[in-house]
């Protein structure tokens, strides 16, 4: 009998009597499936840097160890680090808006050294959608603002329609949008309802200009032409709802002069200020006369979230700001879908919406495009590099209140309520003739990217923890390990990619620097370190976010 036989018909008779189970009867149940395949250091730096204020190799052992989905689960549960307490420590300066220097350096401690990494990171998407900023009105009103960005926090996996509540009744929002202090109509006095909120609440913050499929895409009447979601008369009836708020322990209605915890406490009704007739909405709705201002709000709140725009519109938003600038129909359609039901029969859960985003496949496709990703604003660049490396500076401060000259952004400081960039913007050329958008270029002009890459240079070289020169409050990052391995060229070039780039480095990028580091001496091991991190924090790799 041939060998090769034998052995077949032998090993066929053993199998058949294990799955006997010794003649007790066979067992039909599957295999167990395969373990997951193990996630790659590149894999959770790509997590990270769409999730956090930017990956470290500390973190992402963390994301290698629990997974992902364990991970986002377990940063869902972590408080978050709040502003308005640590600025209520602070004594009263000669001139209010001066303390939005420390709320600045509140906002960069939390995001840099804060637990709460997921929380704070969606925090700031929100504050990119839900705009308020200190450049205005607000600039005498620091505590407020700093209340704005931590109920930006406190509900970053709460549900939508109570964010929208609180935006709406909070005083920086309503000094922002002048919906604090909004009267009802009198034709005597030439008084009519202030429509700023009321326009910006549609357009910018829950269902935009025009009506929308659940993917995201424009619905066409016969016209092929897009339906409007709103018109004038509903702009209107909005406005009137919007009437009678003020600051809560104000002496006259829409008086500047309140106690500062009016700044960080939801704004009061005067009833005898708010319009109590009919109001027209979305959809054909009407609030009919009579009813309380508390009652028309709770309303016409209701209204806008029901409106069959909001899954589309905030999913679209929400992306852009943590995954992919250009998501597929099919990407906003799944996220939508969680919007509007988490599974549970929840409308509006967002940190259902935020989890469907981040594991989505589109999120990190197994076949990359060069349309997947997204290319990271100026502060998530400065924020990965200063967390990687460690950036404080002696006093603990991180004293960057003019970062949106420096960077053309910064916490809470957009030029307009339509943010620092539109999520429509498609520069001219290869980007605009696709069809696709890339919204942060809106700000990388010639000017701020000179202004920020020699701020990388100077911080790279300058403000690293080997000058003896460092003031108090410069900030300085650590380059000991780099400069440890100066003299090896290739290890020097693996550790800067290992901490800036997962990893992963183009043959080009790795090319340029070597022959770079070649030209500077083995005895300088800190410019060798500096040049390093330099020319990686500064490459085009480093600032696209795929």
């Amino acid at each position: 009998m041939n060998v090769n036989r034998t052995v077949s018909l032998l090993a066929s008779i053993l199998l058949g009597v294990a799955g006997c189970g010794g003649g007790g009867g066979g067992s039909n149940e599957p295999p167990p499936p395969p373990p997951p395949p193990p996630v790659t250091k590149a894999e959770a730096f790509q997590l990270l840097n769409q999730a956090s204020f930017g990956a470290t190799e500390a973190e992402a052992l963390d994301v290698i160890a629990m997974r992902p989905e364990q991970w986002i689960d377990e940063q869902m549960t972590k408080p978050a680090s709040l502003q308005l307490p640590y600025m209520l420590t602070l004594p009263p300066p000669q001139f209010m808006g001066q303390l939005h220097t420390d709320r600045v350096d509140i906002w960069f401690r939390n995001v840099l050294l804060g637990e709460d990494q997921l929380r704070q990171r969606v925090a700031f998407a929100l504050s990119e959608i839900l705009v308020v900023s200190q450049l205005g009105a607000l600039q005498s009103r620091p505590f407020a603002v700093a209340d704005f960005y931590d109920v930006l926090a406190e509900n970053a996996f709460g549900n939508y329609r109570d964010l929208i509540e609180e935006v709406t009744l909070h005083p920086a929002m309503g000094v922002y949008l002048s919906m604090l202090g909004n009267e009802k109509p009198n034709p005597a006095l030439n008084i009519r309802p202030d429509e700023n909120y009321a326009r910006e609440l549609m357009q910018l913050f829950s269902i935009g200009l025009v009506e929308l499929n659940i993917d995201g895409t424009e619905k066409l009447d016969a016209n092929n032409q897009p339906i409007p979601t709103y018109d004038q008369e509903v702009i209107e009836g909005f406005a009137h709802v919007f009437t009678g708020w003020t600051w809560l322990g104000s002496p006259t209605f829409g008086s500047g002069r309140v106690p500062v915890a009016s700044q960080y406490f939801p704004m009061q009704l005067w009833p005898e200020f708010h319009d109590t007739g009919e109001k027209l909405l979305l959809n054909g709705t009407v609030l009919p006369a009579g009813q309380t201002g508390e009652q028309d709000l709770d309303a016409a709140l209701d209204n806008i979230f029901e409106h069959d725009n909001v899954a589309p519109f905030m999913a679209i938003r929400l992306i852009q700001r943590l995954t992919t600038s250009n998501p597929s129909p099919g990407y906003v359609r799944r996220v939508a879908e969680v919007f509007n039901n988490n599974g549970f029969g929840v409308r509006g859960d967002l940190g259902a919406v935020v989890k469907a985003i981040l594991l989505d496949p589109e999120a990190r496709p197994d076949l990359p495009m060069e349309i997947d990703g997204k290319l990271k604003e100026p502060l998530l660049r400065l924020t990965q590099l200063f967390k990687a490396y460690d950036a404080t500076s002696q006093s603990g401060a991180y004293p960057l209140a003019a970062s949106y000259i420096l960077f053309g952004q910064g916490p809470l400081q957009s030029p307009s309520v339509f943010n620092f960039f539109s999520p429509f913007f498609a520069p001219p050329g290869e980007i605009r003739d696709s069809n696709l958008v890339a919204p942060e270029l809106e700000i990388a002009t010639e000017y701020l990217n000179t202004l920020f890459t020699n701020y990388l240079f100077f911080q790279t070289f300058g403000l690293n923890h080997t000058n003896p020169d460092l003031e108090e409050d410069q900030i300085f990052i650590n380059l000991q390990e780099e400069m440890d391995v100066a003299a090896d060229i290739d290890t020097l070039i693996d550790m800067v990619a290992g901490k800036l780039l997962g990893g992963e480095i183009s043959d080009t990028l790795r090319t340029e620097m070597a022959g770079m580091l070649a030209r500077l001496p083995e005895t300088e091991p800190v410019l060798r370190a500096a040049e390093a991190v330099y020319l990686v924090a500064s490459s085009p790799e480093f600032a696209y976010q795929r």
